[in-house]
């Protein structure tokens, strides 16, 4: 990888780290949330949206679609797994659609984007 991937992955970390830190402080002074912006499912679901961004990326490519092409692809196959998560998840009693899921989802998928936007083609 070059410097500056290097650069957006420790970007990345710093943020996770720093949010981690924040959700720690905020637990001990109120109650916690039924669905916290922070944790250990929020996580999950930036990294598993990460991954699904760079196998798909990976695969649209790997059948010879132009990269512009293969991001947006893979941006939408992303996105579309992360809400149909949600929809699956609402089936369960006592579970709520959850838009900070999403959120998290959002976030995953711009990471891995952003490494799929500068990988060699």
């Amino acid at each position: 990888m070059r410097l500056r991937h290097w650069n957006a992955v420790a970007v990345v970390i710093v943020l996770l780290t720093a949010g981690a830190t924040v959700a720690r402080a905020q637990a001990v002074s109120r109650p916690p949330h039924p669905d916290a912006w922070f944790g250990i499912d929020k996580l999950k679901h930036f990294f598993l949206s990460a991954f699904i961004n760079s196998v798909s990326y990976s695969a649209l490519q790997a059948a010879g679609v132009n990269h512009r092409s293969a991001m947006a692809g893979a941006i939408g196959i992303t996105m579309a797994a992360g809400f149909g998560r949600e929809i699956h998840d609402m089936r369960v009693p006592g579970n709520i659609f959850s838009v900070r899921d999403l959120t998290w989802d959002a976030i995953g998928t711009a990471a891995g984007a952003a490494v799929t936007a500068h990988t060699i083609r």
